[in-house]
Order: structure tokens, then sequence, then C-alpha cells
């Protein structure tokens, strides 16, 4: 399992690194969100790091709905999905690849929209802003897991572009709540966020067991 999940990983890898077409239109749209919000309100001291955590999750949460339906919509092409679906392999390799690639993508997004945010945002973290190191890897993979999955579901729809959001948005409701206040909480520094780091851990944990164990079943679907 390990060999075909690096197989296919380092696929994507190559495909987005000639093409670059996941990272160009999520670093566009993070970066045309973050730019707005700091227009829209006044991003200053104790008000900025209230609001930061939000920003940014949301800036990666919809810049990224556009990349998971491009990760299985490369394969659609000359029936890649068709050969994979034929192989002789569990479809969980398929799925941490896809997943993987997802969340590397993700979180190269994340490490060049974080200069400009701190810019924008005139931010000072006042809590123990290591943990920040915790929280967005664990908000991420909460985030590319799902989409990756509910992707795969959609990838046959004519409206995939609308359904995948309808899908996962909902689904995503409880991570993306731990991630803001998490945030919000290692930035101004008013709380532990011990509560919410142990929530996304677990959703992390359920939602990709979850995953792995019905994938092969949306994998082989007609």
């Amino acid at each position: 399992m390990t060999r075909i999940l690096w197989t296919h990983l380092v696929k994507d890898l190559r495909i987005e690194w000639r093409s670059k077409e996941a990272i160009n239109s999520m670093l566009f749209f993070a970066l045309l969100v973050v730019v707005l919000f700091s227009l829209a309100f006044d991003p200053r001291g104790a008000f900025a790091r209230e609001i930061a955590g939000g920003v940014l999750s949301v800036a990666t949460l919809f810049a990224s709905s556009s990349a998971l339906n491009q990760a299985w919509a490369r394969e659609i092409r000359h029936q890649v999905l068709d050969a994979q679906r034929m192989a002789p392999s569990s479809g969980a390799a398929l799925f941490l690849s896809k997943a993987l690639a997802n969340f590397l993508f993700v979180t190269i997004v994340q490490v060049i929209l974080a200069p400009v945010f701190l810019v924008f945002y005139n931010l000072r973290v006042v809590g123990n802003g290591w943990l920040l190191a915790l929280v967005l890897p664990l908000g991420t993979w909460a985030l590319v897991a799902n989409g990756t999955f509910f992707a795969a579901l959609s990838i046959r729809s004519r409206n995939r572009e609308l359904l995948l959001p309808l899908i996962l948005f909902p689904i995503f409701i409880p991570a993306l709540l731990a991630m803001v206040l998490a945030t919000t909480a290692i930035l101004t520094g008013e709380s532990a966020p011990d509560l919410w780091i142990k929530l996304l851990l677990g959703y992390d944990i359920i939602f990709t067991t979850v995953c792995l164990l019905l994938f092969d079943t949306v994998l082989h679907a007609e």
C-alpha cells in the first residue's frame, strides 16, 4: 500500500509542478479574500487578532474548493480514473495520496500567505504562537480529507463545482468553528485552545477513518 500511495503522490506532485493550476488558483483567491477583508475592516491591535482566525480559515476554505475539484478532474481525462478502478489495489491508497497532495498544496499557499497576512493585519501573537503549527495542519487536514472524499463522490456530476461546496461546507462547520476559535485564542491569549485542538484531532481521526472505509465504495460506484 505504501508503494502505491507513493506512486500516486509523486504523480500528482509532478503534474502540479508542471501546471501549477491548483496552487495558483488557491493563492489568487486566498490573497483576494485577505486583501478585501483588510479593506472592509480596520485591522488594528486587538480587533485584528479577533478576526484574523476567521479570515484565515474562510480564505483557506473557499480557496481550496476549486483545487479539490481539479484533483479528480485530471483523472477523468484519458480514462485514468477508469484504469485506477480496474487496478488490483486498495482505494484507500489512492484516497490518501490525493488527500496528502491537496494537504501539501494548501500548506504551501498558507506559508506564502502568512507574511502578507501579518503585514495587512498588523498581527502580534499574544498567546503561545507555536500552537498555530498544530492548529493549522489539523484544520487543513480536516478540510482536505473531507474535500477529497466528497470531490470524488461528486466528480461524475455535471454540476460538481456547485455540488462539492454544498456537501463539504456543512460537514466542515465543526472543524471550521474549532479552527477559528483555537486560532483566535492563540492570537489573543485570552483563553486556552486545548479544547478546540482536541476537537480538531477527534474530528480528523473520525472522518479520516470513515473516508478510508467508504472510499472503495465511492471509487467503484457507477
